[in-house]
């Protein structure tokens, strides 16, 4: 059984996507113009839909991407853009 928070924690940004999901693959370009990051693509792994679930836990959302940074959930695609256009991202990112 893996250990999501051990996933969570292995880098400093971390994506759960599904690589075929069009918005897993704009925040994965929106977030490769500021940092490298860590993308565990559930759909390749056979503990993907476990993995989903215990994500679920953590951010009471569901569906993919899940951005976290530094250990924090920041939400999805739309949540990740939205601290783009604000500024904020870049804040948050580790220098």
């Amino acid at each position: 059984m893996v250990n999501v928070q051990e996933l969570i924690n292995s880098d400093d940004v971390v994506v759960f996507s599904k690589s075929y999901c069009p918005f897993c693959v704009r925040a994965k370009t929106e977030l490769a113009k500021y940092t490298k990051f860590t993308a565990y693509e559930l759909e390749t792994r056979d503990d993907g839909s476990e993995i989903q679930t215990k994500i679920s836990q953590i951010s009471g959302i569901r569906t993919v991407p899940q951005i976290f940074i530094k250990g924090t959930p920041i939400g999805g695609c739309d949540d990740l853009l939205n601290l783009s256009r604000s500024g904020k991202l870049k804040n948050m990112l580790p220098k």
